[in-house]
């Protein structure tokens, strides 16, 4: 049985071989003579492209997940300030240049721009069907930091605000339970602070937002770091009152001393420190005092007698209870009394039928009461100091500097008796007369442009002087072999033709005129044409006026 054998047909050379299907495409007359203007149509593409992707600033991202209408509104407003701006197709970002970041900043926030900002109850439109109850819980609590954010931010003294909300899970144990908390940071616009007043309606506006939420477990910081809540409430033992009172004391002194020396010494010519010590502390005094005259309001007591010399009773028992008593009579008491039976000067003569007597007494005194109560805010002593600027040329006298002193201690109510103090001197101010230093080099904003278009101008340089160049010389080169004559070959003439006539080699008149035969003198007077331009042309000149005559 024979057996079949099966072969596989062998490719064409020009298949297997890529690198020789490359090369003789590359061998063929017509790819040769373009590859040199391919070759330089490529460098110059190239030198375009790195000037292009140096010469354009890096960008920066301005906004992202803007509306259409913000993003119109933005780039219409970038457009008419000549701030170029692009927006990625693949994200929606805003990006501007580097170098053109703050400028559009600052310009857009002059002109409120964006004016919906992302975020608030609009992201729980975006929320898929089917998601846990955790993130939808986390997404209400992001959307209502959001908001409560933006109503913050509607008070003019801030300018950004970020709330962060605590909200612990519900318990069903009473004693597991926790009060949710808020933590508020606000940015200020520079020179605004909050009063007391709004920082309060801050936190009550929070608390009143989340359901449980004690005004308490409110914190407001702002950008700097400050708590402007403390516990107990803002101020609650009037510390911060007193405080803010010494320094408003302070402030009106050095307000009276600026608009006072202004006008005589000039703006910028001194600085003045106010130091007040007020006596912020609040004292409560009461006091009673008793008049040394009384009256007298009750008097119990008795007396004992001699029972023999006592009038015995007479009379029909019984009657003296259907008789009316004898009017009473007040005697006057005695301021002293002596021994029983002893007469006492200015009073009434002695009973001879007392013996002795035992009385109580009591007095109404005069009683005054009076309750002293000092504000805070008395001023104990002040102190004040005032630099003033030497003049450039020459100093400041003594009775200059005395009438300025007088002056200070009228404006502050200066008091001998309080110890104050006012010190006014006279110096030259550091830096005064030194030059402001010039800003280094290479910290100028012009120096990233100019290094960024000169590599650009190197590279493109480079490009033409190694590229294009050689490339322009070899196609001149080229181009000069094309158009040149073809060299002719040496004929060697017949005998008697005269000497033969070697291509390339110059060609005297000698040589010339002893040439023999047609071929031999044509090779000759081609050569001397081409050696002697100058001297062929007058030859063909005097030919044509010879042949005219």
């Amino acid at each position: 049985m024979n057996a079949l054998a099966t072969t596989t047909p062998a490719l064409p050379e020009k298949f297997a071989n890529p690198l020789l299907q490359l090369k003789g495409f590359m061998a063929q007359p017509a790819v040769r003579r373009s590859a040199p203007m391919a070759l330089m149509i490529g460098l110059i593409a190239a030198a375009a492209l790195a000037w292009m992707s140096l010469s354009t600033p890096a960008q920066k991202t301005l906004f992202t997940g803007l509306t259409d209408a913000d993003k119109q509104a933005v780039t219409s407003a970038l457009d008419q300030s000549g701030i170029k701006s692009h927006i990625d197709e693949g994200t929606g970002a805003l990006t501007v240049g580097e170098e053109e970041y703050s400028k559009a900043r600052m310009l857009l926030a002059g002109q409120g721009l964006p004016k919906q900002a992302p975020g608030g109850y609009a992201i729980l439109d975006q929320l898929p069907m089917g998601v846990s109850r955790a993130v939808e819980g986390e997404r209400l609590r992001q959307a209502r930091e959001t908001e409560l954010a933006r109503s913050i931010e509607e008070i003019d003294a801030v300018a950004e605000a970020r709330v962060h909300l605590a909200t612990p899970e519900a318990s069903v144990f009473v004693r597991d339970s926790a009060a949710p908390s808020a933590s508020v940071i606000v940015k200020l616009n520079a020179g605004r602070s909050l009063s007391d007043a709004q920082v309060q309606s801050i936190v009550n506006l929070t608390a009143s937002s989340v359901p449980g939420m004690k005004p308490d477990g409110v914190t407001i910081v702002d950008q700097s770091g400050g708590l402007l809540t403390k516990p107990g409430g803002r101020g609650g033992d009037g510390s911060d009152e007193r405080i803010e009172f010494q320094r408003r004391l302070e402030d009106k002194y050095r307000t009276q001393l600026i608009q006072l020396l202004t006008p005589l010494v000039g703006a910028g010519n001194f600085t003045a420190e106010v130091q007040a010590d007020v006596d912020l502390s609040e004292v409560q005094a009461t006091r009673e005092s008793y008049d040394k005259q009384g009256a007298l309001r009750a008097e119990t007591g008795n007396w004992t007698g001699d029972l023999k010399t006592a009038a015995t009773p007479g009379g029909i028992p019984g009657a003296l209870s259907n008789t009316p008593p004898p009017a009473s009579t007040l005697e006057q008491p005695q301021p002293a009394t002596g021994a029983p039976g002893t007469p006492v000067a200015g009073g009434p003569a002695p009973d001879p039928a007392k013996q002795s007597d035992s009385f109580q007494r009591a007095y109404d005194l005069g009683r005054e009461v009076s309750v002293t109560r000092g504000a805070p805010g008395q001023v104990k002593r002040i102190s004040v100091a005032v630099l003033l600027r030497e003049p450039e040329k020459g100093r400041r006298s003594a009775n200059e500097i005395n009438q300025i002193s007088d002056l200070v201690k009228s404006a502050v109510g200066f008091d001998q008796s309080r110890r104050d103090n006012v010190t006014v001197i006279s110096r030259k101010f550091a830096g005064a007369d030194a030059a402001p230093a010039a800003a280094a080099w290479y910290d100028n904003a012009w120096l990233p442009v100019v290094a960024r278009n000169a590599t650009a101008i190197l590279i493109a340089l480079l490009v033409l002087l190694l590229g294009v160049r050689p490339l322009a010389k070899a196609l001149m080169a080229k181009r000069d072999e094309a158009n040149a004559p073809a060299p002719v070959p040496a004929i060697d003439g017949a005998p008697g033709d005269g000497p033969a006539i070697v291509a390339g080699e110059p060609v005297t008149l000698d040589q010339l005129e002893s040439s023999r035969g047609y071929d031999n003198r044509m090779t000759a007077v081609r050569g001397f044409t081409r050696d002697n331009p100058a001297r062929a042309a007058l030859a063909v000149r005097d030919m044509i006026k010879a042949d005219a005559q």
